[in-house]
């Protein structure tokens, strides 16, 4: 299936290693796995893949056209960014990645930027409110150009650090969901990297050489609480390699009867059956 000499023009200059096949291999498994058990996949609709210009944008958009090419994902796709008006984003950057590589796509300039800085308060962060005005706008895109189903770029180590956030500072067991249909219920949000590591993107991103676009609006700023949970995770992980996963894999083995939710589980309809011997275990 994944034959070296036979690729995608977003796979150009791959390096011919084993190491770069392992990976490759082990994202198109994990995205297909992904798209698979939580299913993503309507045939013959129109996906809108949101590209900020990260890493892990790249390596979303290069395995589903990769998936999509060998007729394994049957929709069709759309890559869209959005210039949210930062200054010095440079502009031309995904334009001409996407054109050179025949990537059919949608610039969109839309300047949440400048309401951001006047709507937050002195040290406050901007996440929440640049994330709801990219969603509006993207959902506004996505009907105008057809398309049933929005595609972003969250990682395994995502879904982590917001779980952890939930738990730590909203006092909830949640995270971001692989699958998601908005309020209107007109769009699907999914994110087929749910099963992928932050670090393989970065190795993937980098061994093909993509122009990263950093995050200047929030993505610098000190103290954030996305930050402070990764810094967590990165120590349990350089003291217990593995940890990440296997939190990962908590979240998809949940047990309603083993938490304390009575939304969850009917606890008040528990009782001994009539008869039994008051002795037993």
């Amino acid at each position: 299936m994944l034959d070296h000499d036979d690729i995608h023009p977003l796979f150009a200059g791959a390096p011919a290693t084993t190491e770069f096949r392992k990976l490759r291999k082990r994202l198109v498994r994990q995205v297909r796995e992904a798209i698979d058990t939580y299913g993503m996949v309507i045939p013959d609709t129109r996906w809108l893949v949101c590209l900020s210009g990260g890493k892990d944008s790249y390596t979303l958009l290069a395995i589903l056209h990769e998936l999509q090419w060998r007729g394994l994902l049957p929709v069709d796709l759309l890559a869209c960014n959005l210039d949210q008006g930062q200054p010095g984003f440079p502009a031309t950057v995904l334009p001409k990645f996407l054109e050179e590589r025949g990537v059919a796509h949608r610039i969109e300039y839309a300047d949440t930027y400048s309401i951001v800085m006047d709507k937050t308060r002195p040290g406050g962060t901007m996440c929440a409110m640049c994330s709801r005005l990219r969603r509006a706008n993207l959902y506004r895109i996505a009907r105008e150009e057809g398309c049933s189903t929005i595609v972003l770029g969250h990682h395994r180590d995502d879904l982590l650090e917001t779980f952890f956030m939930n738990l730590f500072h909203g006092g909830k067991l949640a995270t971001m969901p692989p699958k998601l249909l908005n309020d209107e219920g007109d769009l699907t949000l999914v994110r087929p990297l749910s099963y992928v590591a932050e670090a393989d993107c970065a190795k993937f991103a980098a061994a093909l050489d993509y122009p990263i676009i950093p995050c200047d609006l929030c993505g610098s700023q000190d103290g954030l609480q996305r930050q402070q949970i990764k810094a967590i995770l990165d120590g349990w992980e350089a003291r217990s390699p593995g940890r990440r996963q296997v939190i990962f894999k908590a979240l998809t083995n949940a047990n309603a009867s083993h938490l304390a939710d009575p939304r969850l589980f009917d606890f008040a309809a528990l009782m001994p059956a009539a008869g039994g011997d008051p002795e037993s275990p």
